[in-house]
């Protein structure tokens, strides 16, 4: 069995190790004990069989959106539009949610997903069939796609899709035969991203599909030359990304909102770079990354309350971690860049 390299459990531990540390000097110049702050974050989001229910609840669209990031990056491929994906697949789960009435939970769940997932999936084949035939860069029309997709979901939820005699901006709820339940008062769509990650991680390791993303995402031009669609494995990475942000969304709208408002998507698809770069774009690496950022974001406002912290304390943590875990990734990227340029000036001499 292959093993994980040392470094990619090293670096995302020392990465959150060290924003601990920065965040703790924060911490500090406010005069509170960071220590004490941290013993109230892991007591109210772990030690307690409550605290783990919502962190669970808050780590499943993570672990979701940190796997569509994570199988565009196996295959060379930067999938920033987690979180217009997500938002597409929220709404219209939503819309499935409460449109259909009369089916029965076996039937309206599932059918509800996979409407979150088609939608989701659309989103990002726009961005990867621009990349696989026009060659435009998928960070740009992700970031485009994201803007559109928000504009366009809060339209739908302010107008056509809107609950009648509701000044709020939010669909009708969704029908009971739509709601995921509890498991022994656990989240089931935590249990359904589990199976995500580890269906993801045999897709990678033991198919010809999964070999052929690894390849084009390690060398391009090698797996052109072997035979392989470069625009197909595009195309293919990045339709399972934004099914599984889809499905994210439509979790999270069947078993948390029970509807779609805007206001409680916000930010999931972007935490799922996080989850995505702290897991080192490992499927399984994504699980107790994103129950660590859940866990942050469940006891954030108990934090709050019992230290008197300032409630941005969490995304201060947050974007330290994103940076010193992407720092070792920017350094090899520049150390790269500057040794091709020596090597051209030296060709050029």
């Amino acid at each position: 069995m292959k093993r994980l390299p040392l470094s990619g459990v090293l670096i995302p531990l020392l990465s959150v190790l060290v924003a601990m540390f920065f965040g703790g000097i924060m911490i500090a110049v406010q005069g509170i004990n960071p220590l004490y702050t941290y013993e109230v974050l892991f007591e109210t989001a772990f030690l307690s069989f409550d605290g783990i229910s919502v962190t669970l609840a808050k780590a499943t669209p993570l672990i979701l959106s940190g796997l569509a990031v994570a199988i565009c990056l196996r295959a060379g491929l930067f999938n920033i539009g987690a979180q217009g994906q997500l938002i597409s697949g929220a709404l219209a789960s939503a819309w499935a949610g409460y449109y259909f009435v009369g089916l029965p939970t076996l039937i309206h769940i599932p059918l509800a997903l996979l409407f979150g997932a088609t939608f989701g999936a659309l989103v990002a084949f726009i961005a990867g069939a621009l990349k696989a035939y026009r060659g435009v860069h998928e960070v740009i029309t992700t970031i485009m796609l994201n803007s559109m997709v928000i504009a366009i979901a809060d339209y739908l939820a302010s107008t056509p899709f809107k609950e009648p005699d509701q000044p709020l901006t939010r669909t009708p709820a969704i029908q009971d035969s739509a709601r995921i339940p509890d498991i022994f008062g656990l989240p089931f769509g935590f249990f359904i991203a589990i199976a995500f990650s580890i269906a993801l991680w045999w897709l990678l390791r033991n198919t010809t599909t999964g070999f052929r993303i690894e390849t084009i995402g390690r060398n391009r031009n090698a797996g052109w030359y072997a035979g392989i669609s470069v625009k197909r494995v595009t195309i293919l990475s990045m339709l399972v990304g934004g099914s599984i942000a889809g499905i994210a969304g439509a979790i999270e709208t069947l078993s948390i909102t029970g509807r779609f408002e805007p206001a409680f998507n916000a930010g999931l698809g972007f935490d799922g770079i996080t989850v995505a770069l702290l897991g080192r774009g490992n499927p399984l690496g994504v699980i107790p990354a994103a129950i660590l950022i859940g866990g942050m974001r469940a006891s954030g406002s108990t934090v709050q309350f019992k230290t008197g912290v300032s409630p941005e304390i969490v995304d201060l943590l947050l974007a330290l971690i994103l940076f010193f875990v992407t720092a070792p990734l920017l350094a090899r990227l520049l150390k790269r860049r500057h040794e091709n340029v020596a090597i051209t000036s030296g060709w050029s001499n």
